[in-house]
């Protein structure tokens, strides 16, 4: 996992350099205040999560596992369901209240109502762009690293507007990064193993 480290640091370093008197289990986590102008609007979060979505999907789909680009893309298909169905999990079985509900960031085991650890958009974001960037990465193009700042803005977002305490979203940038680098680390992506060969093979080959 030491490719996770130098961003992990990063979003660590910024929800604590801030910090008056945090809580949690690391005793970061604080309360931000609210703000869900400009590029913070939530209308952008969702916009992001519904694009990333759609293009994994429609580049697997057009590119197919054969094409070295829409084979990373079925690894972020890999990644992203994966560590949704977990960071669901975890939610659950954590059940931990959001800033907003105004219970602290100690509640945890509160029942249905809460449902904040770990943050799934920026679990979304870092599953989907960790099979990418290491693929990238070792073919050497440094550059690809940029990506980070996805899952780095809908973090800040998340902790904007009070959706999400720090450690939640350090924990989904966590989970994401996990499952990426277990999906790149697959010779075969299991998205396509269980799919019919056929949605595998790139619709541009077939027109």
């Amino acid at each position: 996992m030491r490719h996770a480290r130098p961003y992990v640091f990063l979003l660590l370093m910024m929800a604590s350099g801030c910090a008056l008197a945090g809580g949690g289990f690391l005793g970061i986590d604080h309360e931000w205040a609210y703000d869900n102008s400009g590029i913070w609007a939530r209308h952008y979060q969702l916009d992001l999560e519904y694009g990333v979505i759609a293009t994994a999907a429609i580049g697997a789909l057009w590119l197919g596992d054969d094409e070295h680009l829409g084979h990373e893309f079925w690894q972020s298909i890999d990644s992203t369901a994966v560590s949704g169905v977990a960071a669901q999990i975890l939610k659950y079985a954590f059940s931990r209240a959001r800033p907003y509900q105004n219970q602290g960031p100690n509640k945890w085991f509160q029942g249905s109502c809460c449902q904040s650890f770990p943050s799934g958009e920026v679990t979304l974001q870092a599953a989907f762009v960790t099979p990418i960037i290491l693929d990238e990465a070792a073919r050497g193009h440094p550059w690809i690293w940029g990506l980070e700042l996805l899952p780095l803005y809908d973090g800040i977002g998340r902790l904007k507007q009070q959706a999400h305490w720090q450690t939640d979203v350090l924990a989904g940038w966590a989970l994401g990064t996990a499952a990426g680098y277990w999906s790149v680390h697959r010779d075969t992506p299991l998205s396509v193993e269980i799919l019919p060969r056929g949605l595998s093979i790139g619709l541009q080959k077939k027109f």
